[in-house]
């Protein structure tokens, strides 16, 4: 556990250092008080809908963009082998390193308690659905965030390593958008295998095992593959 919380501190600390995630942060309130302010004055609705319509969207860019660097940076530098020369397991370095990167994503979803004062001014607002939505957004990301270590394990550069990732999570994304052209048979399978179709379901206040399940296993096996990954180097 020890060594889990230095790398956790390590990486939060060279997060919270560079300035790309605060840049990042600020493009996704950008992005997201926009359809806030949309949906409140335009649509007059009094809701978080048109915000919990698009992060998930705009995820599938800001997680890879912050977990690329995970691994391919140490790669590129040749400190990934000091890093492992130390008293320390692949998983303590996997799961510290994953850690910090989902505590960065909250640190992002913060800034959006805004809008749910301010819609707690301006009308009665539901709090089960908001608070199940927070829960959502977090199991989301931490997938996206697994799949992002994985490729970054993969590669020492940077770019490629968001490309898969963005591919894979792109993927996830688009499963129940294309059920349409999916064989009958096969329809309920590809839904699961969904991560947008299982977070539909909990931003709408319905907390199911079966979507607890679907991202927590996912996490572990990609965690379980990243470790996979970085034991290669050995053979």
């Amino acid at each position: 556990m020890n060594n889990i919380l230095s790398i956790y501190r390590k990486e939060l600390r060279s997060y919270l250092y560079s300035p790309i995630p605060y840049i990042l942060i600020i493009v996704f309130m950008i992005i997201t008080g926009w359809f806030f302010t949309t949906n409140l004055f335009l649509n007059e609705v009094v809701s978080l809908r048109g915000v919990l319509d698009v992060i998930p969207f705009i995820l599938l860019f800001y997680i890879p963009a912050i977990s690329m660097r995970t691994f391919s940076e140490e790669k590129k530098s040749g400190t990934i082998e000091l890093l492992m020369t130390k008293p320390i397991t692949e998983y303590d370095v996997v799961i510290g390193k994953f850690l910090s990167t989902i505590t960065l994503a909250a640190f992002t979803f913060l800034p959006t308690v805004v809008y749910v004062i301010s819609l707690t001014f301006l009308g009665k607002l539901d709090f089960g659905p908001v608070i199940s939505s927070y829960l959502g957004l977090l199991l989301l990301a931490g997938l996206y965030i697994s799949v992002g270590i994985f490729s970054s394990s993969l590669t020492e550069n940077q770019v490629i390593a968001f490309i898969i990732s963005f591919l894979i999570v792109f993927a996830l994304f688009m499963i129940n958008k294309v059920l349409v052209f999916v064989p009958s048979g096969m329809v309920s399978t590809m839904e699961y295998i969904s991560s947008d179709s299982h977070f539909s379901n909990i931003v709408r206040g319905v907390i199911d095992s079966r979507d607890i399940v679907y991202y927590l296993s996912g996490i572990i096996i990609m965690i379980i593959l990243t470790k996979t990954s970085l034991e290669s180097r050995k053979w």
